[in-house]
C-alpha cells in the first residue's frame, strides 16, 4: 500500500475527521469570550463527501480514523457515516472523541457499527464543578455513557482531563485513582491556548505535566509502560495494582511534534496537517468541481508531506489559529 512520508521522515496514517463543528456544551477554556458562530449545513461536507475524502486517504495509506467535532455525535445519522467508514477494509482502528453526554444513549449503536473506542473528555468528577466548566448540569449522563461503553466494548476507554490551576488541579488524584478500580485510561493533557480562558488565562491556569505527574505519584510510585502497548502523543505509566493506566500528554512543555502522524479534515472541508499551523489547504472545492480519486490522492498527499517539524507555541504568543477554535478544527 502507499505511504505518505513527510518532509520529516514521518508516516502519516492517521487521519481526524470532524463531522460538525456544533456542540452542546460551553466550555469555557473552548467557546471565545465573544461566542461562536456555526458553519450552515451546506457549508459543511456532506457524509458522502466526507467519505470521498476518507477513501483517497486510504489509498494513501491511511489506516486509522478519528471521527471528532464539535460534539459528533450531535450530527444527524453519523452512525450511518461510522458505519461508512468502518466498511473500508484498510480501516484498522475507528474512534470517536466525545463529551460523553450523547453516549448512553448511542454506545450499542456505534459499536454495531463498527466503531473501535471512545475518547470522553471530562475536565472534573464534581457536578457542580462541571456544570461551571461546561455550561451545563450533565455530569451524571457522562458518567452514565462511560458506563455504557465499557460494557458494550468501547475499548480501550480514554478519558482526557486538562488540568488546570484553581479550577480542577484538585482532582488530579481523583481521576488518577479511578485506574485503581476501572480498567480506564486516564490521560492529562496539557491546556493549549486555543479560545475563552485557555487563550486568555492561559500563563495563570497553565500546569506542566511534570507537576501533574508529581501530584499523581502521591498516590503511588508509577510504573512506566512500554511504548509499544500503545501509539500516541501519551506517555503511559500504572500505578500498582491498577486495572488501568494513566497517561501524560506534554504538548507545550515536551512536545511530540517528531511522531506525529495525524492530518486532520475540518467540517468545512480543509485540511490542516498541523493543529497549530496557520496553513490550511481547501479540499471542499476541489471535491465539489468534480475532482477525480488521483487529483484528490495528490490534495492530500501535497497537504500532508508539508506538514511543519513542529508546532511555534513556546516561541509565540497564545493566539487563535487562523482564527479558528478549536471547537471548529476538530479535537
Amino acid at each position: 500500500m502507499p505511504k505518505i512520508i513527510d518532509t520529516h521522515n514521518r508516516t502519516i496514517d492517521y487521519l481526524r475527521i470532524s463531522i460538525t463543528d456544533h456542540c452542546n456544551l460551553k466550555c469555557r477554556y473552548c467557546v471565545p469570550f465573544d461566542g461562536r458562530s456555526k458553519l450552515s449545513m451546506t457549508e459543511i461536507l456532506s457524509y458522502e463527501e466526507l467519505f470521498t475524502v476518507a477513501k483517497a486517504a486510504v489509498a494513501n495509506g491511511v489506516t486509522k480514523v478519528r471521527i471528532t467535532g464539535g460534539e459528533p455525535l450531535m450530527r444527524k445519522n453519523m452512525i450511518a457515516f461510522c458505519r461508512m467508514i468502518a466498511s473500508l477494509p484498510q480501516i484498522t482502528d475507528l474512534s470517536i472523541t466525545t463529551n460523553g453526554v450523547p453516549l448512553d444513549a448511542m454506545a450499542e449503536e456505534l459499536k454495531a457499527a463498527g466503531v473501535n473506542r471512545v475518547n470522553v473528555s471530562l475536565d472534573t468528577l464534581e457536578p457542580g464543578k462541571y456544570a461551571e466548566i461546561t455550561g451545563r448540569d450533565e455530569l451524571a449522563r457522562v458518567l452514565k455513557g462511560i458506563e455504557t461503553a465499557a460494557r458494550v466494548g468501547l475499548t480501550p476507554i480514554k478519558i482526557n482531563m486538562v488540568p488546570m490551576k484553581g479550577i480542577n488541579d484538585d482532582e488530579i488524584g481523583a481521576l488518577a485513582r479511578w485506574t485503581l478500580k476501572e480498567d480506564y485510561d486516564i490521560r492529562f493533557i496539557e491546556l493549549m491556548p486555543t479560545s475563552g480562558w485557555a487563550r486568555e488565562r492561559h500563563k495563570n491556569l497553565f500546569i506542566s505535566i511534570d507537576a501533574v505527574r508529581k501530584a499523581v505519584e502521591q498516590i503511588g510510585p508509577l510504573e512506566p509502560l512500554s511504548q509499544l502497548q500503545t501509539r500516541g502523543p501519551a506517555t503511559y505509566m500504572r500505578l500498582p495494582g491498577a486495572k488501568g493506566r494513566i497517561g501524560f500528554i506534554a504538548a507545550l512543555s515536551h512536545h511530540f511534534c517528531n511522531t506525529c502522524n495525524r492530518l486532520r479534515l475540518t467540517a468545512d472541508g480543509k485540511l490542516r496537517a498541523c493543529l497549530f499551523a496557520e496553513e490550511e489547504v481547501d479540499i471542499k472545492g476541489p471535491l465539489r468541481s468534480g475532482a477525480s480519486m488521483a487529483a484528490l490522492r495528490e490534495i492530500l498527499r501535497n497537504a500532508a508531506v508539508t506538514k511543519p517539524k513542529g508546532h511555534l507555541l513556546n516561541e509565540q504568543e497564545a493566539k487563535q489559529v487562523n482564527g479558528r477554535i478549536m471547537q471548529a478544527i476538530g479535537g
